[in-house]
């Protein structure tokens, strides 16, 4: 039989087998939409921390006075006023900010108590996180006395159609501080545009005031929670990180651009794969379904197998056959499966506010994934087929 003959009767075949056909295709379908759609969002996922992570600048400097030890949880013993200028005085060092945070600071509005997260920090700040935009106002200056920059999100709670806060307003904002409540009130002079995505909100739900205020607020004397800054250039990020190790005597625990993408890369890849298989698993079980469904078709097609030999088909023909059979199952459920877990990751990625990666790549690998296991599924029932003996089969009931 020409190729062309071969796939004409395997569509032919399936046209008039269309229940079983469509069994076929469902089980595929809901594999490849279940592959398809976990990791378009895992994908998704790793692209907004991506973005996140530019926010964070690859120049720029966490410094963490404690390392986490296993079982041992948070080791250190904290970081000076005195600490922070022997990293001032490392070479290559362009702008260093020192942060008191975070704190929780509780505001109320028409009855409803909200939360924010407090930090203390100097102007500077904002020269190392300049990737935080204001969406009105500005940053603190030096001279600030009684002055806060908020975040989206305690200018416009999720909870309220409009704005609670604008620029120039005073908040009131209550610590708690020694087991007792203290009440500040705060001018507004700026407030940040929405930085968005899971890790972003946050930063939107986060207010900084003046590093000497908070001091005196949070009652934290000369010590400092977390120091920022910026390296004057990329090459010599790993030089100062080194340094201010050695320094320490590897005491702190300083997070990097490159640092926390590999462990981010990481995190997502594991996570991508885990849900990755998970998906699989459905299409094993459509491997099984299309095996059980086609054994069946080749019981009760074993007449017109015979039939087919007797009239000078040969093995390979009809191993052909079958196999094309599957293969074409293979393709109509990967495609529909694929197209199908893009709009589902699609749903589920704006019900939850993350984006989804609808890679063209993804969906052709899904596509042929699902040939793939399609033919797999096919190749012992073909075989079967190919085997019968055309005598006998004529007399097949």
């Amino acid at each position: 039989m020409k190729p062309g003959d071969i796939i004409l009767t395997a569509t032919r075949s399936l046209r008039e087998q269309r229940f079983r056909l469509a069994l076929n295709v469902l089980g595929i379908l809901i594999g490849c939409a279940a592959v398809t759609g976990l990791i378009s969002i895992t994908q998704g996922l790793t692209v907004e921390v991506g973005d996140q992570l530019q926010l964070f600048g690859p120049n720029n400097l966490m410094i963490v006075p404690f390392q986490i030890r296993a079982g041992r949880g948070l080791v250190g013993q904290g970081m000076t006023w005195r600490d922070v200028q022997i990293i001032e005085n490392v070479p290559h060092v362009k702008y260093l900010s020192a942060i008191v945070g975070s704190k929780t600071a509780i505001y109320t509005y028409k009855g409803e108590r909200y939360t924010a997260s407090a930090f203390g920090v100097d102007s500077i700040y904002f020269e190392i996180f300049k990737a935080y935009e204001m969406a009105a106002g500005r940053g603190l200056v030096q001279s600030d006395s009684g002055a806060t920059v908020i975040g989206y999100l305690v200018s416009h709670p999720r909870d309220q159609d409009e704005a609670i806060y604008e620029l120039g307003d005073r908040i009131k904002l209550t610590f708690r501080v020694g087991g007792e409540e203290q009440e500040y009130t705060f001018r507004i002079v700026g407030i940040m545009k929405e930085i968005g995505g899971t890790f972003g909100s946050e930063d939107d739900n986060s207010l900084m005031i003046p590093f000497r205020e908070a001091q005196q607020i949070f009652q934290s004397g000369s010590k400092v929670d977390f120091v920022a800054l910026t390296v004057d250039s990329s090459q010599y990020v790993k030089q100062v990180t080194e340094t201010i190790k050695d320094r320490f005597n590897d005491g702190v625990m300083i997070m990097d651009y490159e640092m926390i993408q590999q462990q981010v890369d990481q995190i997502m890849g594991t996570i991508e794969a885990v849900l990755g298989g998970i998906a699989a698993i459905s299409l094993l079980v459509a491997g099984v379904g299309i095996i059980n469904t086609m054994t069946i078709s080749v019981m009760e097609r074993t007449r017109e197998i015979g039939v087919l030999k007797a009239i000078g088909g040969k093995n390979s023909d009809v191993l052909a056959l079958f196999l094309t059979e599957a293969t074409i199952t293979g393709v109509i459920g990967g495609v529909m499966g694929a197209a199908f877990g893009f709009l589902l990751g699609t749903i589920v990625g704006n019900y939850i506010g993350l984006p989804v990666s609808t890679s063209p790549f993804l969906g052709l690998v899904v596509v042929g994934f699902a040939m793939i296991t399609s033919v797999l599924a096919g190749l012992y029932p073909a075989w079967r087929a190919s085997g019968l003996n055309p005598v006998e089969a004529l007399r097949y009931e």
